[in-house]
């Protein structure tokens, strides 16, 4: 790369002859923030150093010299500080060299925060993968790879590496098609692929799904190599956790979450880090845990929104975790009672082969599903198919009351989240900022669910009437009406801010949201999925996947069908064919996630394709799209509308509006799309244009 090629580097200090007009200031106010030129290493004196910075334009490794007092200490992977446009900032040493590319002076490194090379080369390079795939920068990706530090934690740490466990039993591996073959490759050192479709234990901990996990981890731990096993919260995090002490013993393993407090995270980086253990159970926060010789990268419910990073560049956990395996050599292991249509794709192209139970084993151990208002029940029960409790979820509940407790599924927390006017049916608002009304309790008064202002006297704009109905009756609602219908009868609810990890046997009443609901000691007798066209109607591409998830999650909680377990389905249409409602009584996930893949590649959706969204006001979008220049490989959809950022408005807050454009292209394009992407805001970045254009590749929300 020639001079006149690279990014101009506060860091560095360009020669007096030949120096670009454009970097005169900088140069000038980089001789008065450099220290007088001291004495360097003379073994690789020179270091490549990825600074954290924010700007695009600036996202590369930049050169500076290493002092003599550093050289033992500023290794690849080290923290340190450096000077950069006449500030102390935060980077980290990727490489040392005898040679500079630059020809001027180089500033020398300020000091080194800890000679821990936190930092790896394989998590480098998956970072690196991660930040062009998804259009980001590098130190967005590090911000969210490795943990901030905590000194005391580096201090205190010690121990030895653990013990390689022996091979342990299969188990219920054995019973799954190609579940003893994935098994004997992890054991041989071997890297398999494969979709993993959980059958459901019927109440059994040593056939659930959190010690199949532990079995498959201490199978990859007993040929020396490690395992990374992610799945969505914290209370499935609970769940594997005790899966494996009780096949691995204590110390064998750690947790890794973004819950745990800074010294508890970071001692468990460390511990990683240093191999005293290769075995790590977290959230998406270890996606990136530093784990030593990985053998096994395994994630639970492809489908959860957990399992999605909210901060920019926005990767998911399964693009992560694949990366690092085709990386490292990793084997890799998709699990879930749900299939998203994502790992459906990687199914049919041969990357993930499915371990699953043989069909009729699979119904045998779930419990069986009923729909309410289907058969004779549309004859005893006309209102079933839209009762919020049918009949027959009433008597399915008192029955099962008597040999254990049954668990509702609500799809909407809180009281009555949404109203509508009792007249007209219109969407009840908010005289002030226009925003969503509904109530908090039985005597609470409507409430706007954006700003926060109470309405006392409500009128409707549309026919002028003051009656307010409940459009969808919350969790905490159902609990009241619940409760006064099974006097005697304890009733537990669990959702936002309140979630239940576990409850017992005896019978009692679970009222949860998806998601929160607890597990059963033995097993529900019961499972009431509520409201079903709620799940349904979701403004969403993914609705019919996600409703067939919520589902799934709720109903594998229950017994075994041979135990007389049932789960019934409320409020689903009865008089059409619905394909979620029908993959759920024959519990089979593929078969949907098949369709529905089938149906995005005729119509060019994703993840049939790869598309990008393109947010601003209209000028600077405009600016970026052509900055873009697309391809002929690549489609341009719209402008449109953008949707709104989420969260609260202040009362006569209007941004300006801003639109959307979507960019659409094939899996063999995506790496020259983002590519192109990066190259924009590299420029605007660096021209310092004053509007920001949001750039998500695979955004989740695309297409609505």
């Amino acid at each position: 790369m020639t001079q006149e090629d690279r990014v101009p580097a506060q860091g560095t200090v360009e020669a007096a002859t030949g120096e670009q007009l454009a970097l005169v200031r900088a140069r000038v106010r980089g001789d008065r923030s450099l220290p007088p030129a001291g004495g360097t290493t003379q073994g690789d004196p020179i270091a490549e150093v990825l600074v954290d910075l924010p700007l695009a334009h600036l996202d590369r490794p930049f050169e500076y010299s290493v002092p003599d007092e550093l050289a033992a200490t500023a290794v690849p992977g080290a923290r340190v500080r450096v000077r950069f446009a006449g500030q102390d900032v935060d980077g980290f040493v990727i490489a040392r060299k005898e040679q500079p590319e630059h020809q001027g002076r180089l500033a020398p490194l300020r000091r080194v925060v800890s000679p821990e090379p936190v930092l790896t080369p394989a998590v480098l390079d998956t970072c690196r993968e991660v930040a062009r795939a998804r259009a980001g920068t590098v130190s967005d990706v590090l911000r969210l790879a490795v943990p901030p530090r905590h000194a005391t934690a580096e201090r205190n740490l010690s121990g030895e590496p653990a013990p390689t466990p022996p091979r342990p039993d299969p188990g219920p591996w054995g019973e799954l098609r190609a579940g003893d073959a994935f098994l004997r490759h992890l054991a041989e050192g071997r890297s398999p692929h494969a979709c993993w479709q959980a059958t459901p234990s019927g109440g059994d901990p040593e056939r659930d799904w959190p010690h199949l996990l532990a079995v498959a981890a201490a199978t990859t731990l007993s040929s020396g190599r490690g395992a990374l096993l992610v799945v969505p919260d914290h209370r499935d995090v609970d769940r594997v956790d005790a899966a494996l002490t009780a096949v691995l013993g204590k110390g064998s393993h750690v947790r890794l979450t973004a819950a745990q407090g800074p010294q508890a995270r970071y001692t468990a980086w460390l511990k990683v880090l240093r191999g005293h253990v290769r075995c790590v159970v977290g959230t998406r926060a270890a996606m990136f845990a530093p784990v030593q010789d990985l053998g096994l990268v395994s994630w639970w419910d492809d489908g959860d929104d957990l399992l999605a990073e909210p901060r920019a560049p926005y990767p998911h956990v399964r693009d992560v975790l694949l990366a690092r395996a085709r990386r490292e050599g990793a084997a890799a292991l998709a699990g879930g009672f749900a299939r998203s249509v994502e790992v459906q794709r990687l199914v049919e192209a041969g990357a993930m082969p499915v371990v699953a139970a043989d069909p009729v084993a699979l119904r045998r151990a779930a419990p069986r599903v009923v729909l309410a208002g289907e058969g004779h029940e549309q004859e005893r029960d006309a209102a079933a198919a839209s009762a919020h409790l049918p009949s027959l979820a009433w008597r399915t509940a008192k029955k099962a009351l008597d040999s254990g407790p049954v668990l509702v599924q609500v799809p909407r927390r809180g009281y009555a989240p949404s109203l509508s006017c009792q007249d007209c049916r219109a969407p009840a608002r908010c005289p002030v900022c226009h925003g969503p009304l509904g109530l908090g309790g039985r005597d609470a008064a409507p409430r706007c669910r954006w700003c926060g202002a109470t309405v006392a006297r409500y009128e409707c704009p549309e026919c002028e009437g003051s009656r307010l109905r409940s459009s969808v009756v919350g969790a905490r609602r159902t609990a009241e009406e619940l409760g006064r219908a099974f006097p005697g009868v304890p009733v537990i609810t669990s959702g936002s801010g309140e979630v239940v990890g576990r409850v017992g046997s005896r019978p009692a009443l679970v009222i949860a949201t998806p998601g929160a609901e607890p597990v059963a000691e033995s097993g529900y007798a019961a499972v009431l999925l509520l409201d079903a066209w709620a799940s349904l109607d979701r403004p969403d591409l993914d609705a019919s996947l996600e409703a067939l998830r919520r589902w799934l999650g709720a109903a594998a909680l229950a017994r075994a069908a041979s135990s007389g377990a049932v789960a019934v389905l409320c409020g689903a249409p009865t008089d059409l064919t619905v394909p979620p409602v029908e993959a759920l009584v024959r519990w089979d996930p593929g078969w949907l996630a098949a369709r529905e893949l089938a149906e995005r590649r005729e119509l060019s959706l994703p993840p049939a394709v790869v598309m990008a969204s393109l947010d601003a006001e209209r000028h600077a979008l405009a600016d970026a799209v052509a900055a873009v220049g697309l391809a002929d490989t690549v489609e341009r959809l719209g402008p449109l509308p953008a949707p709104p950022p989420p969260g609260p408005r202040r009362v006569g807050d209007d941004p300006p509006p801003r639109q959307r454009i979507l960019l659409r292209t094939g899996h063999e394009h995506a790496l020259d799309l983002a590519d192109a992407l990066r190259a924009m805001r590299a420029t605007r970045s660096a021209r310092k244009e004053p509007e920001t254009v949001h750039v998500v590749v695979g955004p989740r929300d695309a297409v609505v």
